[in-house]
């Protein structure tokens, strides 16, 4: 199978690469506005069509991860990186015919429901769950540039001949290793100096990563069940690994694409010895 990953050596792309770069069942084209040393990579700005549509051209599938990354960004970030950037992708792969596109979407287009309950949302008693059916909510430019994304895949999906398949993954909290895990943005605010291991703002940190966390292996699980999938035209999903403290549903997820979690969040009771071995090589004094 052949596949086009868009923003490929960004932080959501690094699990891709790893997971599936040594795989015989695909063949992957990165497309990034930056090189790599290690990977041949299409080197172009999804701001510029011209310049991304020749990567289009014979792959089965987009992966479509490129956009400004956080909830920080400007007007003028978000609508260059993730409208006009999202909007060229399409059109690129309408164009070129390809079937299948994976849309990295974000709980941040659903995001004002915790900021509406946090922190007492982190417990474990708390009775909240948001469903995909749920209305959009964004909480930032970026959460409405994602919602954005979803709409603009159903009307290509509704009107346009191509893509003939569409799937918005709401990424939760995705980590690059060391950090993989419910202590990343924890141990992460001791690394800079932000805060005390064992501190409130340190547990607090833990509780909500418990929630939101999706380990590497879990979001390409996602990922490859939606490109072995033949069946759904468009669909909206969370994505978080089997955490009891999350508030965004999975079950759709599970039934419609056959997710199996293979991570949980509560099953970390403290950082794991490489991270704090690294926290402490790099910690800011």
């Amino acid at each position: 199978m052949q596949v086009l990953i868009t923003g490929a050596h960004g932080q959501v792309g690094d699990g891709l690469k790893r997971y599936l770069g040594d795989r015989g069942d695909y063949e992957l084209t990165y497309l990034d506005r930056d090189d790599h040393p290690d990977y041949d990579t299409h080197v172009a700005d999804v701001n510029d069509y011209d310049a991304i549509r020749p990567a289009f051209d014979g792959q089965d599938a987009v992966i479509h991860l490129a956009a400004y990354p956080t909830t920080d960004g400007t007007w003028e970030q978000i609508r260059d990186s993730n409208l006009h950037g999202t909007h060229n992708v399409l059109e690129a792969a309408a164009d070129a015919g390809v079937s299948q596109f994976v849309f990295a979407s974000s709980i941040h287009a659903a995001g004002m429901y915790e900021e509406e309950h946090a922190p007492e949302l982190y417990e474990l008693d708390f009775d909240l769950t948001v469903t995909h059916e749920d209305p959009e909510r964004p909480d930032s430019y970026y959460g409405a540039s994602k919602a954005f994304g979803e709409d603009w895949g159903r009307y290509f999906i509704e009107c346009r001949e191509y893509p003939e398949q569409f799937y918005a993954i709401r990424i939760a909290s995705i980590r690059e290793p060391p950090y993989d895990n419910p202590y990343g943005d924890a141990e992460k605010g001791v690394e800079r100096g932000d805060w005390e291991r064992g501190s409130h703002e340190y547990e607090t940190q833990v509780k909500r990563l418990q929630g939101t966390w999706l380990s590497q292996r879990d979001w390409v699980q996602l990922v490859e069940l939606c490109l072995a999938d033949d069946e759904l035209e468009f669909g909206i999903f969370f994505a978080t690994s089997e955490n009891e403290r999350g508030w965004y549903d999975i079950t759709h997820a599970k039934d419609v694409l056959g997710y199996e979690p293979q991570d949980q969040g509560e099953a970390w009771t403290e950082p794991p010895q490489d991270l704090v071995e690294h926290v402490e090589n790099n910690r800011e004094i």
